[in-house]
């Protein structure tokens, strides 16, 4: 009896030591999946970003859903803008405030349980930048500018970590409170046309820009880096109409733009270029109120390849 006994207790330790030994195992497999999943999307991540550094109106607000393929949800939204401090003094400066939430989503499928764990991620970037205009004519300047970016990101995942860490026994420290931390650095070169008559007003811009993103004082999991480089165009032009308001005359805006992207940015969306055409009127505001000089409401269509989109825009000048 005290043999069988034994020989039981055994069979009982073995078994477990194999469970424990396999649930190891699996989830060392899953921990390297997920962290090789993690390193993949925070370059994607940072690709992403690189999409809102400047001001541009064809991504400035970006909402993208693919539910039939594998390209993650994307939402972009940015406020930005610049101009020189005045007409005498040919200091230039711009900036930039963009919101992004990423969602890709990672499909577990060990054990043969196929589920998939949402991961979203929520970012904030801010870029900065000053030149100084050279100018070519009465007319045309060009505009080198120095950019500099920093970006923040940090997970939303109550739900991904309760289920990794309860039903995997895994502990990713990202998903439960890392974070990223990204700065750039680049510049831009600009060549701006304003020619202003009482008859109409016209404004065009060519903008080359290349900025470096990396990532500092993050998590281990999710260092990257990214490059964005872009070349866009925009013009707009205003006419003045009969109706009046604030003793100004409204006037009729309209609006065409372009970016190609460049590098990484290029298809990294489905996409290799955006374009906009635009119209709205504008409130001449000089009269009761010189600081907010001028207000726009615009309505937008957006397209490339793969993606279509409208977008209504309030703007102010100073």
């Amino acid at each position: 009896m005290k043999s069988t006994l034994a020989l039981l207790k055994f069979w009982i330790a073995l078994l477990v030591a194999l469970q424990v030994h396999y649930t190891h195992a699996q989830a060392g497999d899953f921990t390297a999946g997920a962290n090789n999943f993690l390193k993949k999307r925070t370059d994607a991540f940072m690709t992403v970003t690189g999409y809102s550094l400047t001001p541009d109106v064809t991504t400035g607000s970006l909402s993208i859903t693919d539910k039939a393929g594998d390209n993650p949800h994307l939402q972009m939204i940015s406020l930005g803008g610049g101009d020189r401090l005045s007409a005498n003094f040919p200091l230039y400066l711009e900036g930039t405030i963009a919101v992004n939430r990423y969602n890709p989503t990672y499909i577990d499928s060990s054990g043969g349980t196929g589920l998939t764990v949402p991961v979203h991620w929520n970012g904030i970037t801010g870029t900065g930048g000053i030149g100084w205009d050279f100018p070519l004519t009465d007319h045309l300047r060009i505009r080198p500018i120095a950019n500099i970016t920093l970006g923040h990101v940090e997970s939303d995942l109550s739900i991904a970590y309760r289920y990794l860490n309860n039903q995997k026994g895994i502990d990713l420290e990202f998903l439960k409170k890392g974070r990223m931390n990204a700065y750039g650095a680049g510049g831009s070169l600009m060549l701006d046309y304003e020619d202003y008559k009482p008859e109409r007003e016209f404004d065009a811009e060519l903008r080359y820009t290349n900025i470096s993103i990396n990532t500092f004082d993050s998590s281990t999991a999710v260092e990257g880096s990214a490059n964005s480089q872009s070349l866009s165009m925009w013009a707009r032009a205003r006419y003045p109409t009969p109706l009046m308001a604030l003793e100004r005359p409204l006037r009729a805006v309209f609006e065409v733009a372009h970016t190609e992207f460049l590098g990484q940015l290029r298809g990294a969306l489905g996409f290799n270029s955006l374009s906009s055409v635009g119209t709205g009127v504008e409130i001449d505001r000089s009269a009761s109120d010189p600081l907010l000089s001028r207000v726009r409401l615009l309505f937008r269509y957006q397209f490339g390849q793969n993606i279509r989109g409208t977008s209504i825009s309030l703007a102010a000048s100073f």
